[in-house]
């Protein structure tokens, strides 16, 4: 009985640790927002023909930047210097949309494709995070399936920054929309069943989700419904 007791208790111990690295985790992402959206008008202002005249040196500098805040973060994820630096990363993350929210305002309609994009990543997002947190369900063995995907698709990405095909670049933002959907799956069950414990670095990993999941979406609502009359 007393080993029951013990069990039934370090169950208890274990959700209630859940669910306090799950509300940490959503209230440092919807606080990480606030600099995404100031990067991202930094972003629209900024004149960012570098980007179309050397795509490859950009790619290469913005990654280099980065993982460098990547390594940051991990190596101060349990201080508050790993939450300024997470902030330092979605500013810097939100100048990065500006090349696509430039190319979007461009359309007539563009306005509307953001806030559909973005309407969308909020829909798909609060439907996977509430499935993997209201049934608990241990979608682990996603994890090689999704990291080998994403391998696959950033050496597609690479290929076609030298062979620039529309239709392929369609169909690679059509596979990352799956993924990163895949991907919040994957991270929120993590954090519900005591997967991953530290909710900077969870928070981490779901914002990488979201972002990639707007930019592939309005990337796609651009082909095909952008208007450029």
């Amino acid at each position: 009985m007393q080993t029951n007791y013990q069990v039934a208790r370090n169950s208890e111990v274990l959700v209630a640790d859940s669910n306090k690295v799950l509300r940490n985790t959503y209230a440092l992402l919807g606080l990480s927002m606030i600099p995404t959206v100031i990067g991202a008008f930094i972003g629209l202002s900024l004149d960012l023909t570098f980007v179309a005249q050397h795509p490859i040196m950009y790619v290469i500098g913005t990654l280099a930047v980065m993982f460098g805040l990547f390594y940051g973060i991990q190596a101060n994820r349990n201080s508050g210097l790993g939450v300024v630096l997470l902030l330092a990363l979605t500013l810097f993350m939100g100048v990065m949309l500006g090349p696509i929210l430039q190319v979007a305002l461009n359309l007539r309609n563009g306005a509307q494709l953001i806030g559909l994009a973005a309407g969308g990543t909020g829909i798909i997002f609060l439907t996977l995070a509430g499935i993997a947190t209201t049934t608990k369900k241990d979608f682990s063995f996603m994890g090689k399936f999704l990291m080998v995907g994403i391998v696959m698709l950033i050496i597609a990405s690479i290929a076609n920054l030298f062979f620039q095909i529309p239709a392929f670049s369609l169909a690679l933002s059509g596979v990352a929309v799956l993924l990163f959907s895949g991907f919040i799956l994957y991270d929120v069950s993590r954090i519900v069943n005591g997967g991953e414990t530290n909710y900077v670095m969870a928070t981490l990993s779901i914002y990488l989700d979201v972002y990639n999941l707007f930019v592939n979406l309005l990337q796609i609502l651009m082909a095909v419904l952008g208007d450029r009359d």
